[in-house]
């Protein structure tokens, strides 16, 4: 029993193990900033170098044990550390390195700093500082307050942005692509000012709803109503379509179940002999108190 357990045990770290390193294949080094003059500030006040790491994949992705280097002979240079919980990103989320050479800082300070006179090699290790996760060489000559930045998130080529629009804005810790506009929306105010077609469209969407349900919901009547006929004639043996619709099986009111209903009841609820008797026969009242006047009436004083 004890091997039994201790075998799902090693399956089970094995099989998570698994997972956390396929996780990992999906982190991407997203932007750098060699040059800080005027730009972001870290969590001391200073304007630092600084990397950017995005998770690329749709699950949350813990980067610690993981290393970060800009010395291609020293794979485990800075390794993150463990036991912070920061260090778990999001899917589709950024996660911000200070390249200070001030790891007492804290977990996102790195033990080296980014060179922006020469070529700057920067790699992500895995755990096992032998797998090479993601790496990038940003040129040298770079201007200050501009970044070295991919054109999407994890995907697409490198460019340099930096200032305005058109060179694109520098983002830390968010999206590369920037939209200043929906395009949708333009298109839907340059040809439909007055909103009458999105009316139009939102109408008809309501509408083919509606008679959608009215379709499904009659077919669903339809299906059960056979489904009733036919388990009626099962059980008179009725084989015969004619016959049965002339005895009219199938067609009986709901007076009918509600009678059988409340007999299966009484005959499965434990209690002691009674002398009840049911009936599914309508019994009609001339009169009743719900629709008498004479309480809704005062009752006129006499006069003495």
């Amino acid at each position: 029993m004890n091997k039994k357990i201790l075998g799902v045990f090693l399956f089970a770290v094995f099989t998570m193990s698994s997972v956390w390193a396929q996780g990992r294949k999906g982190l991407r080094i997203n932007e750098v900033l060699v040059t800080n003059e005027t730009n972001y500030q870290d969590d001391y006040g200073c304007q630092s170098a600084w990397i950017e790491i995005f998770n690329t994949t749709f699950g949350t992705v813990d980067i610690r044990s993981c290393y970060l280097t800009n010395d291609r002979n020293n794979p485990k240079k800075y390794p993150i550390p463990k036991g912070d919980v920061l260090t778990e990103m999001p899917p589709r989320q950024h996660l911000l390195f200070w390249a200070d050479d001030m790891p007492n800082r804290g977990t996102f300070h790195v033990n080296f700093k980014l060179d922006p006179d020469k070529d700057n090699w920067i790699g992500l290790y895995d755990a096992n500082g032998k797998d090479l996760i993601d790496s990038v060489t940003v040129p040298a000559g770079i201007p200050a307050d501009h970044s070295y930045a991919r054109i999407e998130d994890g995907v697409g080529q490198w460019i340099i942005k930096g200032g305005d629009e058109t060179s694109g804005y520098v983002t830390p810790s968010t999206n590369n692509v920037t939209l200043d506009s929906n395009e949708k929306i333009e298109m839907f105010s340059e040809h439909d000012p007055f909103g009458v077609g999105m009316a139009i469209m939102a109408m008809a969407i309501v509408f083919s709803g509606l008679l959608l349900l009215y379709l499904m919901f009659r077919l669903i009547g339809q299906i059960t109503v056979f489904v009733k006929k036919r388990n009626a004639m099962r059980v008179h043996g009725i084989s015969d379509k004619e016959e049965a619709k002339e005895k009219g099986l199938g067609r009986e009111s709901g007076e009918v179940y509600a009678a059988i209903a409340m007999a299966l009841y009484q005959h499965l609820e434990v209690h002691d002999v009674e002398d009840t008797i049911l009936t599914i026969n309508k019994v009609k009242k001339a009169y009743s108190p719900w629709n008498s006047k004479i309480y809704s009436l005062r009752e006129v004083p006499n006069k003495k």
